[in-house]
């Protein structure tokens, strides 16, 4: 079976050492704790996706607070590796994609992290569901 081939951008920002890639997660979680994250998960990608080792998930409460902690957290990943990351997202900062290389950040504003629900997508069984909104419940039509 022939090797799946790497593309020059994901060689360049991916790292082959575990120990660069659990630090970069640590620093990553940490970053997200400081800034107050809401219902922060990480799933495990390695061996179930080449796109990254980790997926990190977390809300913020409002777009403020969310293109603020997409803008933290790419500068610390800039000043702790060395590395640039990408940043989608951020003008609406509704959901704010970082792909630091081997940890792919989604940052949301909550209904919008509902909406997606990327844990149930990209589990695989390991995470837990997308935590839940206050719940609307709609009396059926003739029972008012």
């Amino acid at each position: 079976m022939p090797a799946t081939p790497v593309l020059a951008s994901d060689a360049a920002t991916r790292s082959p050492d575990s120990e660069q890639i659990e630090t970069l997660h640590r620093l990553v979680l940490q970053s997200l704790d400081d800034d107050q994250a809401v219902d922060t998960i990480s799933i495990p990608l390695a061996g179930k996706s080449s796109i990254a080792d980790y997926m990190v998930i977390a809300s913020g409460r409002s777009t403020r607070q969310v293109a603020s902690m997409a803008a933290k957290l790419a500068e610390k990943v800039k000043r702790e590796t060395g590395r640039s990351a990408r940043i989608e997202g951020l003008p609406t900062a509704d959901w704010v994609l970082i792909d630091a290389g081997d940890v792919i950040v989604h940052l949301f504003r909550p209904e919008v992290r509902t909406f997606y629900n990327l844990e149930r997508m990209w589990s695989f069984g390991d995470a837990p569901a997308a935590p839940a909104q206050d719940a609307v419940v709609v009396a059926p039509a003739g029972n008012a």
